[in-house]
């Protein structure tokens, strides 16, 4: 008797550790394709959103077909992790393969999510059903509900602090995978006894197989993928890699580069001045003797080389989330070219943290200038960075008289969107100059420029930019003539909407984003 109930616990054991581990794969999944989705499709609120309320949909939807389950369910329970751990596997290889042939990549992640969502949801009844001969449904239920969701905040963690930053979406769903696999492998080393000589032989060559296509999978993987991302460039991919934050990629043509952040280009070398030259210059010209900058975003280090050329500036602080971003700009060969090794600045200091929360923190701290050089607000949570409360922060943070300027996006593909941030910044007490460029690689792009505390307009605003001279700077496209152009957009509504056509973007109403999504994106 005692025998008995020693085997019944350890039966009960096996199974509740098989749902702490399929809790764990399960969680990370959802992160796997919902990384996947926000990358390949963009917006990541929504992708998030959706990948991970399908798959708990699909996962009740696959509860209720669990009932239908019937024979031998530890066999059953077998076939599913063995169907688990090759779909989870290849996820990405499948998503990154079909992103570069075709343009249905987006179809197969969410068929991806339905798939897994629907063998996830038979997981836990089945195991449920075969623990009922050990517990009795009380304990039962509570133990293996339990352990799915220790399993789940494991798989969090590992996700956030180890998948995603380590291993990349290259190998994360191989580990999901395995994981998936080990627990076949342990239920029916453990309980082999429950299967019969038919099903024993079924499954255990399944095992192997399954193994074998594992491991061919983790050995190929990685020039799959790098074969998938490098069909979604035109340009050679010399350099590649996912952090916790981003992907990071960058491509070469004729000694010439371009890198892109998320898919989206950051600059290309053979014209990055025609956009960073009007993001510092005319600022710097409107503070005389400027001393203390803060960059946000910028890691990229071109626009702390601009700074650099000017010697009354004492300190500058840049603040970008991504360490892998200024740790590469401030390492790699071809960054360094680019932006002169700036990020080895003996006034510089890097802070990589948000770029919200690290101004809402600086108490003491006051600057001259601040340059936003951040990516476009493409999503709530980019638009928070393009709010009336940032600004408002940020002007609080100027000395009198100081700047701040933006990169805006396009005045020309995303018009509403660029009213929007003038607007915004308007409300927030600055007097505001709204400059263009057309800028070879990027297109027509724009920037807003903004000063505290001035008893001047528009106009008087836009006189004295006219009047900067930068002969005792070093530039490659900006002069005098050129602020002329910079400042001229035509009459208004040729191809820009009115600023009484947008809302101001607030953290509470973020219609920033909106505007930028409806953009006439498709004619770039």
């Amino acid at each position: 008797m005692e025998l008995v109930k020693k085997k019944s616990n350890r039966n009960s054991n096996i199974l509740k550790i098989a749902i702490f581990a399929t809790g764990f794969a399960g969680i990370v999944a959802e992160y796997v394709l919902s990384t996947l989705a926000t990358y390949f499709i963009g917006n990541s609120v929504l992708q998030w959103t959706m990948i991970v309320s399908l798959m708990l949909f699909f996962m009740g939807i696959g509860a209720r077909l669990s009932q239908r389950i019937s024979g031998n369910l530890i066999s059953k329970f077998l076939m599913l992790e063995v169907a688990l751990s090759v779909l989870v596997s290849f996820s990405s290889i499948i998503v990154y393969t079909l992103a570069a042939i075709s343009s249905y990549y987006g179809i197969a992640i969410y068929v991806l999510c339905i798939s897994i969502g629907l063998l996830i949801g038979l997981e836990i009844p089945i195991v449920i059903r075969i623990n009922e001969e050990y517990e009795e449904l009380k304990t039962n239920i509570s133990s293996v509900l339990e352990k799915d969701y220790y399993g789940s905040l494991l798989g969090g963690v590992f996700f956030g602090f180890i998948g995603l930053p380590l291993l990349g979406l290259t190998y994360t769903p191989f580990v999901l995978g395995f994981v998936n696999l080990g627990v076949a492998m342990i239920v029916a080393y453990m309980l082999y006894r429950k299967l019969n000589t038919t099903e024993s032989k079924k499954i255990l060559p399944l095992l192997l197989v399954t193994t074998i296509f594992l491991v061919l999978g983790v050995v190929f993987t990685k020039p799959v993928i790098r074969w998938g991302e490098q069909k979604k460039y035109k340009d050679k991919v010399v350099f590649s890699d996912q952090t916790k934050y981003q992907k990071i990629v960058m491509t070469e043509w004729k000694n010439e580069y371009w890198l892109y952040l998320n898919g989206n280009l950051q600059f290309c070398s053979l014209d990055e001045e025609m956009y960073h030259e009007p993001l510092i210059h005319p600022a710097m010209g409107m503070y005389p003797n400027v001393k203390d900058v803060l960059i946000l975003g910028g890691g990229d280090g071109c626009a702390v080389r601009e700074l650099l050329k000017y010697p009354s500036i004492a300190t500058i602080d840049l603040v970008d989330l991504d360490p892998k971003m200024t740790d590469l700009a401030k390492e790699h060969p071809v960054l360094t070219r680019i932006n002169e090794g700036a990020l080895h600045s003996d006034k510089l200091t890097v802070y990589n943290q948000d770029a919200y929360s690290f101004l809402e923190k600086q108490e003491k701290r006051f600057y001259d200038a601040i340059i936003v050089d951040l990516p476009d607000p493409r999503n709530v949570e980019l638009s928070r960075l393009y709010s009336h409360e940032f600004y408002t922060i940020c002007n609080r943070k100027l000395r009198s008289g100081g700047v701040l300027v933006t990169q805006a996006g396009s005045p020309y593909f995303a018009s509403k969107a660029y009213r929007c941030i003038e607007k915004t910044m308007k409300s927030a007490d600055f007097v505001t100059v709204p400059m263009h460029n057309q800028v070879v690689s990027m297109g027509e792009w724009g920037w807003i420029l903004g000063v505290k505390n001035m008893n001047i307009d528009q106009q008087e605003l836009k006189r004295r930019l006219f009047s900067l001279k930068f002969d005792a700077i070093e530039t490659k496209w900006l002069n005098n003539e050129a602020m002329h152009l910079l400042t001229s957009f035509g009459k208004d509504d040729f191809f820009m909407k009115p600023s009484d056509s947008v809302e101001v973007n607030k953290i509470h109403n973020p219609v920033l984003y909106k505007y930028y999504l409806k953009g006439n994106w498709d004619l770039y």
